[in-house]
């Protein structure tokens, strides 16, 4: 007997369909809140959820991504009181069913439902197995990077035409050779065009390739790149920068996979598979008729999205991990460990380069390192520091998990606990405005960082005294509170204290 749950705040709302469906003869429950919802999915395994999108404790879609990872991942439809196109395209993004809009008569309630009932039984009965995917040098657990697992393991059952799209560095052309390493064309070639670079008068030489004497300087005959992906894949690298005026050329042999050589009489047959990347909206330049619209048609058969990596800050360690350690490999050293006050200060990073931002501040760090076998903040360059500082004085608390609410004291009516220092936090001058709250969050990071720069080697010690000095007076000596908020062992503290010659 299927089991169905109604998370929605409108009690008749609820007993309307629960009374539906015990005319159905089918099992219901209903909760009214998020956190009830959620408790109750934990609790039973249900067939189908009702999700309304403005429940008391938050939006409702919200909860998607827990109701679609648990084991046996119940199918959503959507309840709004409202229509809403972008919370539709949210929805569907987020996998569900179908999206409803309230009132719904009980005859689409119930066509709805029956059709999500059959869809699950039919998934189920068939049984597929799971994908054992290859993703050598593809790092990530969050559920941004499992959704994009899920999809490169589907592409890569196919030879549909694959559109990757994503901020720059965040991975492209590695998800177009995992696409291809695992498909039936592996043992081929993966071969790249770099879109940006072709123009108009090498373009077909450079695609379709030449015969000998077909113009000033051919002596001989040269393949293309499409001719030499035959039978593998061709990868199309930044496609959102391939001139309009080129765009034409490879409308028909990307329909018909064929072409015709410069200097040549009789067509060629390629049989590739495709796959596009680019950090450009393409839907966006279709409407300012900068791409064709046709051509995106051809492109984009399956899209995959790569998130950035500030919508995946668990897999930041990993990533510096996995990227440590091929350094590490590399130069022929052995493996470096990490200090916590590293990831503290990764993860306070936005990452706006993405991955290829992330390894390349993390070779700096560790060229900085030298032999030393461990990797501190101290080790990431400067700048970066310079950056997170500022970003968290303005921000009040961290781009992962950390506060984004903090406004000015001026903005603020109600008064608060400073919060406690901790390792990494503001130091010095700067710690005891923000503490005593006489100046404004600029002024603090004006604070922090005017003046010259100390050296590097003495960069450490500097700011390592100063937050001794401030947690100091913020506990007025109270060595155990020092010890609470610190997180520093008593016997570390007292090191420090005679190492900075400071005493109580």
């Amino acid at each position: 007997m299927p089991n169905i749950l109604v998370i929605d705040d409108d009690r008749h709302i609820c007993e309307t369909i629960q009374s539906l469906l015990a005319r159905l003869n089918f099992q219901c429950r209903a909760a009214h809140t998020i956190a009830d919802g959620l408790k109750a999915i934990q609790e039973e395994a249900f067939d189908v959820v009702f999700l309304d999108i403005r429940l008391p404790d938050g939006n409702g879609l919200t909860a998607l991504p827990q109701i679609r990872s648990t084991p046996d991942a119940p199918e959503v439809i959507i309840l709004t009181g409202e229509g809403d196109p972008d919370g539709a395209e949210l929805a569907i993004q987020g996998g569900v069913w179908d999206f409803l809009v309230k009132p719904t008569p009980i005859k689409q309630t119930t066509l709805t439902l029956k059709r999500a009932l059959q869809y699950r039984e039919e998934k189920q009965s068939k049984g597929s197995a799971p994908v054992a995917l290859n993703l050598e040098n593809v790092i990530g657990s969050s559920d941004a990077m499992r959704n994009c697992f899920n999809l490169v393991a589907q592409a890569a059952m196919t030879d549909a035409n694959v559109l990757l799209t994503g901020e720059t560095g965040t991975g492209k052309e590695l998800t177009a050779r995992t696409v291809h390493a695992n498909s039936l064309r592996r043992n081929n070639r993966f071969v790249v065009v770099d879109c940006a670079s072709l123009t108009e008068t090498l373009v077909e030489s450079t695609l379709f390739g030449h015969k000998k004497g077909a113009f000033t300087g051919a002596q001989q005959d040269q393949d293309g790149l499409v001719k030499v992906a035959d039978k593998g894949t061709l990868f199309l690298d930044e496609v959102g920068e391939m001139p309009l005026s080129i765009q034409k050329s490879f409308l028909r042999f990307l329909q018909e996979r064929v072409f015709r050589p410069v200097g040549g009489t009789q067509e060629v047959k390629s049989d590739f598979r495709l796959i596009s990347a680019t950090n450009k909206n393409l839907d966006e330049m279709v409407e300012r008729g900068e791409f064709r619209k046709d051509l995106l048609f051809r492109l984009k058969t399956m899209h995959i999205e790569l998130p950035p990596l500030r919508l995946r800050c668990e897999d930041v360690k990993p990533l510096a991990m996995f990227h440590v350690n091929r350094l590490c490999e590399q130069y022929g050293v052995p493996n470096k460990g990490f200090s916590s006050d590293f990831f503290t200060m990764l993860s306070n990073y936005e990452w706006p380069g993405n991955v290829r931002e992330l390894f390349n501040v993390l070779e700096r760090a560790f060229v900085a390192s030298g032999m030393e076998s461990m990797l501190y903040a101290m080790h990431l360059p400067q700048d970066l520091r310079i950056k997170i500082a500022k970003a968290n004085l303005a921000r009040g608390g961290s781009p992962c998990g950390g506060r984004t609410d903090v406004q000015p004291r001026s903005d603020r009516s109600e008064p608060e606990t400073p919060a406690p220092i901790r390792a990494g936090a503001l130091q010095g001058d700067a710690a005891e405005a923000a503490m005593s709250e006489k100046m404004d969050i600029e002024a603090c990071a004006d604070t922090l960082l005017q003046g010259p720069l100390p050296e590097l080697k003495d960069f450490k010690n500097l700011m390592e005294r100063k937050y001794i000095e401030a947690i100091i007076a913020q506990t007025e000596g109270n060595v155990q509170e020092i010890v609470r908020l610190s997180g520093l062992s008593r016997s570390h503290f007292y090191a420090l204290l005679k190492k900075n010659n400071i005493s109580l």
